[in-house]
């Protein structure tokens, strides 16, 4: 091995581990003795106990995921269609819209909860999970178009074409035909919505009432007396969860590109 190798393996290894160390600590030290979680002074499962007898804490994740389902949900639906109708129809200040979209993505999340909140008094709407999940739709929109669009250009518009030709109807044409050819985008859209709405805490911080406070709000409200070792327990799970759906994703992903790899 050369020296040019060894750098970049190096370099790697210490990229792996600048991002990995500090979840390897959150997870080490949500089975620490230690409530103050400063020093591990030995094992134990007394905080995922505890984590299931803190109602407030249970109380503020099923509502962010609540919010991040809802919201997923729907701005996946509107980002697709959007996106469709962008890339494929001609219309009169397209350009101009198009741009439009990139303004929710580059501008500074406090000035979008300022936006969303003033909307929200103009319109006299009482703050709670309503706002919240409209907020979480109108930032998370963006995302999912880019990334439909994305995938939308490699798509080999002949094939609706010919569904067409053979008698489907514009409907018939885009669930057979145009979905199933983008639900790469449309999958990765949706899972950056979820994420996104997920951790969420700035937006969130201005729309969502007394009654609507998320997981990434209840955490925040923590840190000036200290985050207690139930919220890495509950971390460590939300962390197993999504490494599960991670990987069954990517086994289903290997699947259908080995299966159009023999099609071919």
């Amino acid at each position: 091995m050369n020296k040019n190798s060894k750098f970049k393996t190096l370099f790697i290894v210490l990229t792996l581990i600048f991002l990995y160390l500090p979840i390897f600590v959150l997870v080490v030290y949500s089975f620490n003795t230690s409530k103050m979680n400063i020093l591990f002074e030995g094992f134990t499962f007394k905080w995922y106990k505890a984590l299931f007898e803190n109602r407030s804490l249970l109380e503020a994740f099923k509502n962010t995921l609540i919010v991040a389902f809802t919201s997923t949900a729907i701005s996946t639906v509107i980002g697709t269609i959007s996106a469709v109708a962008l890339f494929k129809y001609d219309f009169k200040f397209k350009g101009f819209i198009n741009n439009l979209l990139y303004i929710p993505i580059v501008i500074p999340e406090v000035v979008l909860g300022i936006s969303l909140l003033s909307v929200y008094t103009l319109l006299k709407l009482d703050l709670g999970m309503g706002t919240l999940i409209l907020s979480h739709i109108a930032f998370s929109i963006p995302f999912v178009v880019i990334s439909v669009r994305s995938v939308l250009r490699t798509v080999d518009s002949h094939l609706e074409e010919a569904a067409k030709d053979l008698g489907a109807s514009r409907l018939t044409s885009f669930f057979q035909v145009l979905l199933p050819s983008i639900i790469p985008g449309v999958t990765s859209g949706a899972l950056l919505a979820f994420t996104l709405s997920l951790d969420d805490v700035i937006i969130s911080y201005f729309t969502a009432g007394p009654s609507s406070n998320t997981l990434p709000l209840k955490i925040y409200s923590m840190i000036k007396t200290g985050i207690t070792p139930d919220v890495n327990a509950l971390s460590t799970l939300v962390l197993i969860f999504t490494l599960i759906v991670m990987t069954i994703y990517s086994f289903i992903n290997y699947k259908n590109i080995k299966k159009k790899g023999m099609a071919k």
